[in-house]
């Protein structure tokens, strides 16, 4: 493909749509850390991420997508061995082990792994598209996802777990699952839910215990975190108290407040105003996405395309949800904007899959 027609085609909007979401972020993490010198460095150290992530992305985008489809087995593979590491001599933090340190660079592999699941379940879906959609279509579709949800699970990582099936299923319900087996699913899913409480780490027991059982007075323990950001987000009104003036997150009062719950932080500096600006911004790029798996030339982009649209309508969703206290704290980032190297990373990595399908759609018109 010449150089005129990659450009042609390349998605400006989504490209531009996501630099705006990622700048946004880094200043939305300088709002949220000012003063505390411990976390001082992050916000060179994201804008380092942002920056390397626009080459990714455009590295990424001139590279065909269809030879990912040839290595897909390698990267699966390689993606489990990567995870097996990370089991055995992992660093441990906060009772889970998730990450490798390479000198000052430090990786999270299960981030990246649900960029590979994607490329993997892309390539099963669009090879196996004129077979017959029957349990062993959808049995073999999971045990290839399990062989990396398993590792996962095991670090304990419940958040990317869930997201990895999710995409999954997307995928499953994209490439053509019959209906009659949606109620199979609810209830295997309802039983495995119940069957897999009790083995569940003590603090993710915890979690869930007081989502559903929770003290309204409790303004303090395991409720403390959710409690401080339905204030911090109430606190905002309709057009915030002003960029670094939220006395909730300038106090301290509000915490972790630069990843999992910087919505809340935005919601106290932008009011309800910015927060619908921000969730339409990312609408807007996973809107990008599903127009670029129409027009895919081909049942792999699509996938491709589709996939990476599901991930990141559920962990904008699940991180907006936790910050509203609609659903058990989790540990997933909003896309683009919370602080992580590893998760941006990924994300732009995604968004690059998403560009090289957008500029090889000619055939297909």
């Amino acid at each position: 493909m010449v150089k005129r027609e990659f450009w042609k085609y390349f998605d400006f909007w989504l490209l531009g749509a996501v630099l705006v979401l990622c700048v946004f972020g880094i200043a939305m993490i300088r709002s949220a850390i000012a003063g505390n010198t411990e976390l001082a460095g992050l916000v060179s150290s994201q804008t380092k991420y942002v920056i390397m992530g626009l080459v990714v992305i455009i590295i990424t985008a001139l590279i065909d997508y269809h030879y990912f489809a040839s290595l897909s087995r390698i990267m699966y593979i390689g993606t489990i061995l990567f995870l097996i590491v990370i089991f055995v001599v992992g660093e441990v933090e906060f009772g889970s082990a998730r990450r490798v340190e390479f000198g000052s660079i430090s990786i999270q592999p299960s981030e990246l792994a649900k960029i590979v699941m994607i490329l993997v379940l892309a390539d099963y879906f669009a090879k196996s598209q004129k077979k017959p959609k029957d349990l062993r279509w959808i049995i073999t579709g999971f045990l290839m996802t399990m062989g990396v949800v398993v590792w996962i699970l095991l670090q304990p990582n419940l958040s990317t777990s869930i997201v990895i099936m999710v995409i999954w299923f997307s995928m499953l319900w994209i490439s053509g699952l019959p209906p009659k087996y949606l109620l199979v699913f609810a209830v295997v899913g309802i039983v495995a839910a119940a069957a897999a409480f009790p083995f569940l780490e003590p603090y993710q027991q915890e979690r869930i215990i007081n989502f559903f059982f929770q003290d309204p007075n409790a303004r303090h323990g395991n409720t403390y975190n959710v409690e401080q950001a339905i204030i911090t987000i109430g606190s905002g009104g309709w057009f915030g108290e002003g960029y670094g003036h939220s006395t909730q997150v300038q106090l301290r009062y509000l915490k972790v407040r630069h990843t999992d719950f910087i919505f809340s932080a935005i919601a106290a500096e932008f009011g309800f105003v910015g927060t619908v600006l921000v969730i339409a911004l990312l609408l807007f790029v996973i809107y990008r996405c599903v127009r670029i798996a129409r027009r895919a030339a081909d049942s792999f982009g699509t996938y491709i395309a589709f996939g990476f649209s599901a991930l990141l309508f559920f962990q904008m969703a699940v991180n907006i949800g936790v910050n509203l206290n609609v659903i058990p704290v989790t540990g997933l980032t909003l896309p683009f904007i919370s602080y992580g190297g590893s998760s941006l990373l990924s994300l732009v990595l995604g968004i690059g899959l998403v560009e090289s399908v957008a500029a090889r759609q000619k055939s297909l018109e």
